[in-house]
This record gives structure tokens, C-alpha cells and sequence, in this order.
């Protein structure tokens, strides 16, 4: 039969093909940034993007403590937890956030951009959020991602 058959490929663990990217905070919106490196983690720019698979890049984000946020966010935004004892709700805002470490600021945002379950859990190991511009992996040859070109 002359008829052209097309079949629906899904990815799996043997077939994904995992890279390294390298996000450079440096003048970068906190949520812009963390929906890319959301992205780029989940892997839904490629080709063979299946959703129950982590088929997704390991993303290195250099340059943490010179993220921005816009607006008065520094002051009115709120990271709230819960001590699990009665009354002990505890609160800090961006900026106190920030100023312990700036690397757990972009790690909150990108973690809420995954899924809430196993997955989210195991595509959250691949990010690495580095204070400066030198990190370890240098040996995995990242590739440079510019933020800037995306769209």
C-alpha cells in the first residue's frame, strides 16, 4: 500500500538525549528566568518532549546574587512556611530571602514551575544555581544559552 504511516514516538530513559545549559542571571528578571529554566529542565522545547519522562536538559545558572526583581517585590513578596507546631507560621520577604542566599530565591521560583509529584522531585535535581560565574561542571562542555534571543 502507497500510504504514508506515521507513528507517534515517545521518549523514554534510553532514548532521551540530555544536555547541559548554562543560564546566566546577570540583569535577568527573576520569573523570566526561572520560566526558561523551567522549560529547558522539563524539556518542552525539543522535539520528542513526553510528559511523563524526564527528557528534559540539566540547566546551570550562573550569576545568582545579580537576579532583579520588579517593582516593589523586594519588600512585598513573601515566602511563607509552616514549622508544623501551633502558631508557627514563619515569613520572609524577597529581600531577607536574598540576603541569606540568593541561590535558594531562584530555586524556589523554578521548583514552583515544576510538577508537584515524583517527577517534579527528580527534574528538580537538574539545576544547579552557582553564586558568580564559576561553576562545576565544566567538565560536561555546557553550551551557553543567551536569554536575551529567546523569545
Amino acid at each position: 500500500m502507497d500510504t504514508l504511516s506515521y507513528k507517534t514516538v515517545s521518549a523514554n530513559k534510553k532514548t532521551v538525549n540530555k544536555e547541559w545549559v548554562v543560564l546566566d542571571a546577570e540583569g535577568q528578571s527573576l520569573g523570566r528566568l526561572s520560566s526558561i529554566a523551567a522549560k529547558f529542565i522539563r524539556g518542552k522545547y525539543k522535539p520528542d518532549y513526553t510528559p511523563h519522562v524526564d527528557c528534559g536538559d540539566n540547566v546551570i545558572v550562573i550569576n545568582a546574587e545579580k537576579i532583579n526583581l520588579t517593582g516593589k517585590k523586594w519588600d512585598a513578596k513573601e515566602y511563607i512556611r509552616h514549622t508544623g507546631y501551633p502558631g508557627g507560621q514563619r515569613s520572609l520577604t524577597a529581600s531577607e530571602l536574598f540576603g541569606k542566599d540568593p541561590v535558594r530565591l531562584i530555586e524556589k521560583s523554578v521548583k514552583g514551575m515544576l510538577p508537584k509529584n515524583k517527577l517534579g522531585s527528580a527534574l528538580f535535581k537538574n539545576l544547579k544555581v552557582y553564586v558568580g560565574s564559576e561553576h562545576e561542571q565544566e567538565a560536561q562542555k555546557p553550551k551557553h544559552i543567551n536569554l536575551n534571543e529567546l523569545v
